[in-house]
């Protein structure tokens, strides 16, 4: 009987101990918090003892120094001055419910214009220099390259001006003055799916005319280029540029671009009234074969008056096809580009009729090792002046990449011109690039 009393006893008091047992937990957790707590403010306690026991000796290094007194000159005597320092104050925003304000051990958060220091850097665009040297050694009439020159040199300034506007600008600076290549603001998300750019640009005509010279697989320009399309500066206007990503079938990328221009081209288009404006469309589309395999074809179209007079007019259409190769999974050092374009011209001429002349490029690139590539061109293209003019040449190409921030380049050229002379070439480029430079479009 004395058993089950105890028992019984023993079963009524334990739902009255289990919620002591409980409290003391939950109060041993909030002291073992608050002892960690109080570490860390020692922690930082010390810190703010050591910076104030720094401060005098910065004090007394900042006066000057005492003037060595002379035999039976009394010494100048200075006021007693106190030296108060206040370190700058920051006011920093309420913290949202539930959080804490940002704290800093080391003190105040030094202020240049309402932004910290590296704060301020962000407000500079990204810089870059880019020098293209370029040598030539051979017979090179009628259209001869200067034994050493550097051919030129690009100072690029990009950056983000907010978040609805990019801007670029890309300055030239050449044996033969500045120039502006391109300078142009971008608006890249505007209603219905729009692009807009605005300033100097390149015309998306084809896929040569786009590109900077750096960015070139060549030491040059292709003949059809030179005699169809203005040579090195191309299309190269101040005006207006919208794009458009088309809904296609599927796995089929479509983009429409269509610009309109000023109409000032050196050779190509020439404005003699300001209603003389030059227009440029593209159409692109993009297909990817397989998982290393992919191909770009567009065609473009370009109108504008011509130099010859202000009545006449100078259209061009072209093709162009990419293909590229580059097997990611069996050898990251190993791809193939292969590039073309097929131009025809209509240029009016003031006695002698319409011509029209034709040209076209066919090249390749193969990536040998890691920093090699080789690379063939074959071109051929008719005069715009005259269609019975018909230069043909071929180039044989060899790039070694030291790093991707420069690349040492050789290129055999043979050409024909049509005037019954033949050039050959050897044509060799130094290439290197410093600072921050965007990509350029694929």
């Amino acid at each position: 009987m004395p058993r089950i009393l105890f028992v019984i006893g023993i079963s009524l008091l334990c739902p009255i101990f289990a919620p002591a047992q409980q409290d003391v937990s939950e109060l041993l957790n909030r002291m073992k918090a608050m002892e960690e707590r109080i570490k860390s403010l020692e922690a930082e306690v010390q810190d703010l003892k050591g910076q104030q026991s720094a401060l005098p000796a910065a004090v007394t290094a900042a006066q000057p120094p005492s003037t060595p007194q002379q035999p039976g000159v009394a010494a100048p005597q200075r006021p007693a001055a106190s030296v108060t320092v206040q370190a700058p104050t920051v006011t920093l925003p309420a913290a949202p419910a539930g959080l804490e304000a940002p704290q800093t051990p080391s003190g105040p958060l030094p202020v240049y214009g309402g932004a910290s220091a590296g704060a301020s850097k962000v407000f500079n665009p990204d810089i870059s220099v880019i020098g293209d040297f370029l040598g030539a050694a051979g017979n090179g009439t009628p259209r001869s390259t200067p034994a050493l020159e550097m051919h030129e040199s690009e100072a690029g300034f990009q950056a983000i001006i907010d978040p609805y506007a990019r801007a670029d600008f890309f300055i030239t600076f050449g044996e033969q003055g500045v120039s502006l290549e391109e300078g142009y603001l971008t608006f890249p998300a505007l209603p219905a799916g729009l692009q807009m750019k605005v300033g100097k640009m390149r015309s998306g005509f084809g896929k040569v005319n786009t590109m900077h010279n750096h960015v070139l697989p060549w030491t040059d320009r292709p003949l059809v280029t030179q005699n169809l399309v203005g040579g090195e500066d191309g299309i190269d206007d101040a005006g207006f540029s919208f794009s458009r990503i088309l809904p296609g079938p599927k796995d089929l990328f479509l983009e429409a671009t269509g610009q309109v221009f000023r109409g000032d081209s050196d050779e190509i288009f020439k404005s003699y009234r300001r209603s003389d404006l030059s227009v440029v469309g593209h159409l692109r589309g993009y297909k990817d074969l397989s998982e290393s395999t992919n191909l770009d074809l567009g065609v473009s179209y370009a109108r504008g008056h011509s130099p010859l007079g202000p009545a006449l007019l100078y259209s061009l259409y072209g093709v162009d096809a990419t293909i590229r190769w580059k097997p990611l999974r069996r050898s990251i050092y190993n791809s193939f580009v292969s590039r073309s374009e097929f131009i025809w011209a209509r240029q009016d001429r003031p006695t002698l009729g319409v011509a029209k002349p034709f040209g076209f490029y066919v090249s390749a690139d193969y990536q040998l090792a890691r920093r090699w590539f080789f690379g063939a061109r074959f071109d051929q293209s008719q005069r715009n002046d005259n269609t019975a003019l018909q230069d043909t040449g071929g180039s044989l190409i060899l790039t070694y990449w030291p790093s991707e921030f420069s690349q040492i380049r050789g290129q055999l050229r043979r050409t024909s011109y049509a005037e019954h002379l033949t050039a050959n070439e050897f044509l060799f480029q130094f290439m290197f690039s410093m600072g921050a430079h965007g990509a350029h479009p694929f």
